[in-house]
């Protein structure tokens, strides 16, 4: 119920649970229309709303540029023109590497491409799977990733991502993959520790040996290198060189070795160099 007073100051008390904010004083000097509860509920928050927050903010790292996705198909050694060898990763693609969605800081806060990568069929996904590609006009694909840009003016909705298009032979690029898992190994594989003595009586051969005092700490830290399942996580190879593209065998290589192993799905992006695509801070 809204009453109509002349008030010079208004004091509220505070519940027991909020005795810890200090008293909210309101000064008015003319005749007002006041809802006690919403004046109320006004000087209850009035102390958030002028604290400052203190919590970081967290922003996702950007990329270079627009990269794509690609299917690892093997390593073999290439020939330069000078007569050189150099071991290369083979890398073919499938159909895909079309643009699904494109964000922007008016719609999602942020802007990024949303890029979609082999060709499946209707049934292998769910409908909300179809309604989001159907929506950009897409084919159905399987795999669907973003790249965060600083710009994503040029990009629209079921634009094709041509690799010669987007880097050259020479260009320096990050590829990223799932490696390979290996199982649950032991301290030497696993971290390259030393064995122990295989001669004068040794029973500690490939064993991990100590772990920590009994008495002080009474436990093992976290983070101590033991036996554990090994491989199988998200890797990312920074800085290698394309060396061929073969527009006839849709086929490109890249110097080195690239995680996982024969069929794996790659992201490959352009390289990161601070001072030349992307600021210094």
């Amino acid at each position: 119920m809204a009453v109509t007073a002349s008030l010079s100051c208004i004091r509220l008390p505070l519940s027991p649970t909020t005795q810890h904010f200090p008293s909210h004083s309101l000064s008015l000097s003319s005749s007002f229309t006041l809802n006690p509860l919403q004046t109320h509920l006004q000087l209850r928050l009035q102390p958030f709303r002028s604290a400052k927050s203190t919590l970081p903010i967290i922003r996702m790292s950007m990329e270079a540029g627009v990269g794509v996705m690609a299917t690892k198909l093997g390593m073999m050694s290439y020939f330069e023109p000078e007569g050189k060898v150099v071991p290369v990763t083979v890398v073919g693609f499938r159909e895909g590497n079309i643009v699904t969605q494109v964000k922007t800081e008016a719609t999602d806060g942020y802007s990024a491409v949303q890029v979609g990568y082999r060709r499946v069929r209707d049934r292998k996904l769910t409908k909300p799977e179809m309604g989001h590609l159907e929506k950009a006009g897409t084919i159905p694909m399987r795999h669907l990733q973003e790249f965060r840009l600083v710009s994503v003016d040029g990009f629209e909705p079921n634009q094709k991502l041509v690799f010669e298009e987007l880097f050259k032979e020479g260009d320096l690029v990050d590829v990223s993959g799932i490696t390979i898992g290996k199982g649950f190994q032991g301290g030497i594989k696993r971290h390259n520790f030393r064995r122990g003595l295989m001669t004068h009586g040794s029973k500690s051969h490939r064993a991990l040996g100590s772990i920590g005092a009994g008495t002080t700490p009474g436990h093992v830290y976290k983070g101590k290198k033991m036996p554990g399942r090994m491989g199988g996580t998200k890797t990312k190879i920074r800085k290698l060189k394309i060396v061929k593209i073969d527009n006839d065998l849709r086929v490109v290589m890249i110097k080195g070795a690239v995680p996982g192993k024969p069929g794996n799905l790659l992201r490959i992006t352009p390289a990161k160099i601070v001072g030349k695509n992307i600021p210094k801070n």
